[in-house]
């Protein structure tokens, strides 16, 4: 039996493979499948189906994602996904997804932000979603046992390999058990540790990062996170929450507190459809050097476009902030900022199978490393999770099959079901959310969009005494259910998480990407290499190769007139 842990776009369709390969499957999820972090993206999936613009080749798909990633992801991974993205788009055409087709039958495809062509296969503006959907229903067509609301706390290894993992049911604190021949890690990444995230409460909390390092593995370019440029800021339960960039791509203008159109001083070609981290590091540089809105924003506007216009285009946008602040766009500025919105590094894998250190231990979707680099093109995350899903899949399915035996610990078992006993009754002066909360804060002010070596210095320092206050938990169940059991764990992986981040991007002493580092602020040739994170080794630098010609007499300009850039 193979055991999936997270039950988004990833593990759902690592369960379909397993499940069409005749192998027993189990995939757990601490959310209701339904409302899976997937769910949430909006634009679109990456694959040169050549439907629209016949040049397109998965060579330039790869072109275009190597020098969008400045040159930090992995060629292997890069010619993997490029290369299975047509097969990724024929897997959910084939369990019945609604793509948008043109009249004659043909798959939809769109520009999205530094593709040359138009290869963004989409679903109106919930994307996402509905690929969420479609996996939902082939998983219940399989009969693949599908358990929501089940948090597993820790792997379970013997002799460098895993038999399974440790949880408990987040009603009820019901314990779970599961012997697996092995385990795919699909469980998202670590954005949540930041004030402002795109991530909803209690998800992205850093979970795979560290059960993959409790379990033996290392972690990937910790400190290459994406940050969205648009993000709300109230209310403060939902600060964070996206608005689309659509919003810029059709004709929304950026202004700080004194009314100035500050993006003629960062890009005044592109302006508002300039890159995302362009984008995002001019808000950023406005709101910090004192231009900012009253509560520390920038204002985007869209109520000079015609109200047709927004009620066609950005109805996603205009529903979610008349929801959350009763404010009506088409009258109204919206004050956003930079938002935590995506985890370019994660667990380290091997390209070709997404394997990890620890036999047995497979890692997919924004848990992993490889795909994006300093930099992720838009639509490629989510044709990542069809590819590797079904790649990963077909290699755990093959690794369970080998086995002729599995050895399992007894004490391995015993630490994971001591581990919740003693969190259980502890009763320390210290609240777990306020932990957390301190976490988000230290990450946000000295690691976020620019960061320089006395402020992660700094957040390492505090990122210690949180640590130290970590020892003085209390726990506390209720009528409720385990919720507050869960957060501690939440925050046991925010830390582990934070601690990757921060030492990672003090080693990273070079401005590239969505790494900006105010003190060294042009890219170093030395640092085109990866920095990979183990609590016991350190961080070593991993060397990468040459890009191959065919490849790299690709990666040119591409062309923005009129263009969302991304």
């Amino acid at each position: 039996m193979v055991l999936v842990i997270g039950t988004g776009g990833a593990g759902l369709r690592a369960a379909i493979e397993l499940a069409e390969a005749g192998v027993d499957v189990l995939a757990v999820g601490k959310r209701p499948k339904e409302d899976a972090h997937t769910a949430l993206a909006a634009g679109g999936i990456n694959a040169a189906l050549a439907t629209m613009d016949p040049e397109d080749s998965w060579q330039q798909h790869a072109a275009d994602t190597l020098k969008e990633s400045y040159l930090l992801a992995d060629l292997r991974t890069v010619e993997i996904v490029t290369q299975g993205a047509a097969r990724g788009i024929d897997d959910l055409d084939r369990y019945g997804m609604a793509f948008a087709r043109e009249e004659d039958g043909r798959i939809s495809q769109r520009f999205f932000g530094a593709h040359k062509y138009r290869r963004t296969a989409f679903a109106g503006d919930y994307t996402g979603l509905e690929i969420q959907r479609t996996l939902i229903r082939r998983a219940a067509q399989l009969d693949i046992p599908v358990l929501d609301g089940v948090y597993i706390t820790r792997l379970l290894v013997h002799d460098g390999a895993v038999f399974g993992a440790y949880g408990f049911d987040l009603t009820n604190g019901k314990r779970y058990l599961i012997h697996a021949d092995a385990v795919i890690l699909a469980a998202g990444g670590h954005t949540r540790i930041w004030r402002r995230t795109s991530s909803r409460r209690d998800e992205n909390t850093g979970d795979s990062f560290r059960l993959a390092v409790e379990a033996g593995a290392r972690l990937r370019d910790a400190e290459l996170v994406q940050f969205h440029p648009s993000g709300i800021i109230e209310p403060e339960n939902a600060a964070g929450t996206l608005v689309s960039e659509a919003a810029r791509g059709e004709g929304g203008i950026l202004r700080n507190a004194l009314g100035e159109r500050f993006m003629s001083r960062y890009d005044p070609v592109r302006m508002e459809l300039s890159t995302r981290d362009r984008v995002a590091l001019a808000s950023y540089t406005e709101i910090k050097e004192g231009r900012g809105t009253p509560n520390g924003g920038v204002w985007l506007d869209v109520s000079h476009l015609p109200r047709h216009t927004i009620m066609t285009r950005l109805p996603r946008v205009y529903q979610t902030l008349l929801d959350l602040q009763m404010l009506d766009i088409t009258r109204e500025p919206i004050e956003i900022a930079p938002t935590a919105h995506y985890s370019m590094g994660g667990v380290w894998v091997r390209p070709e199978d997404h394997s990890t250190d620890v036999r047995g231990l497979y890692a997919i979707g924004e848990a992993s490393s490889g795909l994006h680099g300093a930099n992720r093109l838009g639509g490629n995350s989510l044709i990542e999770l069809l590819v590797f899903g079904r790649i990963t899949g077909r290699a755990a399915a093959a690794y369970s099959q080998s086995l002729t035996a599995q050895p399992r610990s007894a004490s391995a078992v015993a630490e994971a079901r001591a581990e919740i006993d003693d969190l259980l009754v502890a009763d320390g002066p210290e609240n777990v959310r306020a932990l957390q909360r301190a976490i988000r804060n230290t990450m946000t002010e000295h690691a976020g969009v620019v960061r320089d070596e006395e402020g992660l210095r700094a957040g390492l320092a505090e990122l210690s005494v949180i640590e130290k206050r970590m020892a003085d938990i209390g726990v506390h169940p209720d009528i409720a259910g385990y919720q507050d059991l869960a957060h501690t764990f939440d925050l046991k992986s925010a830390a582990l998480a934070a601690r990757a981040t921060l030492e990672s991007a003090l080693e990273r002493r070079e401005t590239r990407g969505c790494h900006n580092r105010s003190d060294y602020p042009e890219p170093d040739p030395a640092l085109r290499v990866n920095l990979v994170w183990s609590p016991t080794t350190g961080i070593t630098r991993e060397s990468m190769p040459a890009v191959p010609d065919e490849i790299s007499a690709l990666m040119e300009e591409v062309s923005t007139d009129g263009k969302l850039a991304e």
